[in-house]
């Protein structure tokens, strides 16, 4: 009888070691192990997790590096737009889950599977964002979840793996911790709480540096140009530049709370140093440099591309069309934003550029005005008022 021939999403964490040691052994399927590297791993972690999968029995294992196009299709546009979910969240994971989704589905159709599987858990988000893309991009094939169909506690998947005599570091792997470019999330006993913090030595970086020391960070069209004045071919070398520069001062941490798109809250912990940091510095220069309504309109677009980016409809042609909207936003985007790097926190002391609006040849707030004359401001300010004055006239009772 042929073997089922499975694609399993394998990131070498507990819940896809478990999935791989299962659906060969148990299940009998030939499973062909891929990871899609969208940040998280070295050319060195290629190598130990090719090692892992053997050691779990998949018939063959693939690396596919995804990082450049992770940041062309999806990334640039998160920095474009500011987007931060409910104010807070850079949404690291849920970006990359759209990048590594479709390029499983790709590579399922090349290799001619019968299956796809993945290590989402029943009660998160990934699940969905995983299913919809292989639903879309490969209807035909069949998707297999065991952590999810077997409603699986992470310490039943240790127990089951040291039966089957595999060994893995488990006292880490009591937290789920997914390293991208643009972010680590954190999960662990803590955050299925609604008031208990992670512990210090959750988190993949630690505070080695405690004197402040400065960070200037250049912008060409909204992209990242140059970090210290050292110049990058692509944004991707220098979104890492700053990771290392200031993950070292343990910048960037936070607990994201949130609506799932399965109806209930949930609470993951995140690491993002230099995510934080590109948006707030970003959005900073774009204070200066876009006009009043070019802010009003791009934040409202924004919020709805990371919405929807979230929630797993990546795929809708309406991001492509805010997408379209975002880049053109960024012309005059240009300049250098300043910052100071302290242990957990940065200031953002401010910018340079060409394009800034607030040029002392019009004026000084608060100070001097060389547009206009006071006369000029009170007729404005009669015309503006007139509407109003008129309501309240009207109804004064």
């Amino acid at each position: 009888m042929m073997k089922k021939k499975v694609v399993l999403a394998f990131s070498g964490g507990l819940d896809t070691s478990y999935c791989a040691k299962y659906l060969s052994e148990n299940l009998g399927c030939e499973v062909h192990a891929l990871t899609i590297n969208t940040g998280g791993f070295s050319q060195e972690d290629a190598t130990e997790l090719k090692l892992k999968a053997e050691k779990l029995g998949v018939f063959s294992y693939k690396f596919i590096d995804a990082v450049h196009n992770y940041y062309n299709d999806c990334v640039k546009y998160l920095i474009f737009g500011n987007v931060l979910k409910n104010n807070t969240y850079p949404l690291s994971v849920s970006a990359e889950r759209t990048v590594q989704a479709q390029n499983i589905a790709k590579y399922a159709l090349e290799i001619g599977a019968n299956a796809i599987a993945h290590g989402s858990t029943g009660a998160g988000n990934d699940q969905v964002r995983f299913d919809l893309i292989f639903q879309v991009m490969c209807p035909n094939i069949e998707i297999i979840t065991p952590i999810r169909d077997l409603s699986l506690s992470r310490e039943e998947e240790i127990l089951f793996l040291k039966n089957h005599g595999y060994e893995m570091d488990f006292e880490k792997a009591k937290y789920s911790i997914n390293k991208g470019l643009w972010g680590t999330s954190v999960g662990g006993k803590e955050t299925l709480t609604s008031k208990n913090n992670l512990p210090e030595n959750a988190f993949p970086s630690q505070v080695e540096k405690t004197e402040p020391s400065d960070l200037e960070i250049e912008f060409k069209n909204g992209e990242i140009f140059s970090v210290n004045g050292e110049q990058f071919s692509h944004p991707v070398s220098a979104i890492q530049k700053i990771e290392k520069l200031a993950s070292v001062y343990g910048i960037g941490r936070d607990i994201h709370v949130g609506d799932t798109i399965v109806g209930i809250k949930g609470r993951v912990g995140f690491e993002a140093a230099a995510a934080t940091i590109i948006i707030k510095a970003h959005h900073l220069l774009e204070k200066h440099t876009l006009s009043k309504y070019q802010q009003t309109i791009k934040s409202q677009l924004a919020d709805w591309y990371g919405n929807w980016l979230h929630e797993a409809l990546f795929l809708d042609p309406v991001m492509r069309n805010i997408e379209t909207f975002l880049e053109n936003s960024q012309k005059t985007v240009n300049g250098k934003v300043f910052l100071t790097l302290h242990p957990y926190r940065f200031v953002l002391n401010g910018i340079e550029s060409e394009n800034d609006l607030m040029s002392a040849k019009f004026g000084s707030y608060g100070e001097a005005n060389l547009a206009w004359t006071g006369e000029d401001v009170k007729g404005f300010t009669k015309v503006l008022s007139n509407s109003l004055s008129i309501y309240h006239q009207i109804n004064k009772s």
